[in-house]
């Protein structure tokens, strides 16, 4: 089975939350078999699940920490060696190699399709900061989380989610 973690750039870090992850990974390796864990990048959230999970693989040797790119669709020997000194794997998807401006959601949402669990830190009240109006754009805009675009996929696609913002 595979997990994957989402969540947004700034998170309230604190013991309570990495023991939450931490329980959490570890009931759905012991329970549910989860041996695969997709990480993106990008947030506070991804590198402290990534730093539990690693933590926690020196328990159990078999999971996997796989890195799924949103950027570089081709990388040298030189990346691709210090990427996997933190993941056992990367990749980019196919699907989101010309995704433009959209590819940390397409990435989302390919990793949610992947997934039989999202974790997420998903905060229903948070707004992004204000678009201001510029040349392009002649009036400001309130732009949604690119989390809260990735909980309303999994919900949608009815994945088993589990929350970890309190």
């Amino acid at each position: 089975m595979i997990a994957t973690f989402i969540g947004h750039r700034k998170i309230k870090n604190s013991a309570l939350l990495t023991e939450q992850i931490k329980q959490t990974v570890l009931n759905l390796i012991d329970k549910k078999q989860v041996d695969t864990f997709l990480f993106g990048s990008r947030s506070a959230f991804d590198d402290l699940c990534l730093e539990t999970v690693t933590e926690i693989k020196q328990l159990r040797s078999h999971i996997n920490r796989i890195y799924v790119r949103a950027a570089y669709p081709y990388i040298d020997t030189a990346y691709e060696s210090y990427l996997l000194k933190f993941y056992d794997a990367t990749y980019i998807p196919d699907k989101i190699e010309n995704a433009g401006k959209a590819v940390y959601v397409e990435r989302n949402e390919y990793m949610i399709d992947k997934a039989d669990v999202c974790i997420f830190y998903y905060n229903e009240n948070y707004q992004p900061p204000l678009k201001p109006a510029t040349g392009k754009c002649i009036i400001s805009f309130q732009p949604k989380s690119g989390t809260r675009i990735a909980y309303e996929y999994a919900v949608k696609k009815q994945k088993e989610i589990v929350n970890l913002f309190r």
